[in-house]
């Protein structure tokens, strides 16, 4: 996921560069980009997450689900592009671990 990518590399940024490690929060130290990535990689996700719905796999519980998981990772993207600050970004980071295993719970229990 690369909204947790780049929450992480914001977070660690100065720990980055220290290190030599040209990640983009420290070639471009506005986040103007970083944010953007993020908000790109998030709103891919929602389509992307949709698949396993379009082709039968799951039924419409998780279709909403994951709909609605999806839109809540955007929102905390865009908020952290917004705000391209350390809060901001330690939520997309939080969201984004959450994200991932509600997906898997969900499609579970969609087939149980």
């Amino acid at each position: 996921q690369i909204p947790h990518f780049m929450a992480i590399a914001w977070l660690f940024r100065d720990d980055y560069d220290k290190a030599g490690l040209p990640v983009l929060p420290v070639l471009e130290p506005d986040g103007h980009r970083t944010g953007r990535t993020a908000v790109v990689y998030a709103a891919a996700l929602i389509p992307i997450s949709l698949l396993p719905w379009l082709i039968g796999m799951t039924g419409l519980s998780y279709a909403a689900v994951a709909a609605a998981v999806g839109l809540g990772l955007l929102w905390l993207a865009i908020r952290f592009a917004i705000m391209r600050s350390n809060t901001a970004a330690r939520s997309l980071f939080l969201g984004s671990i959450i994200y991932l295993p509600v997906l898997w719970i969900v499609m579970i229990a969609d087939r149980i």
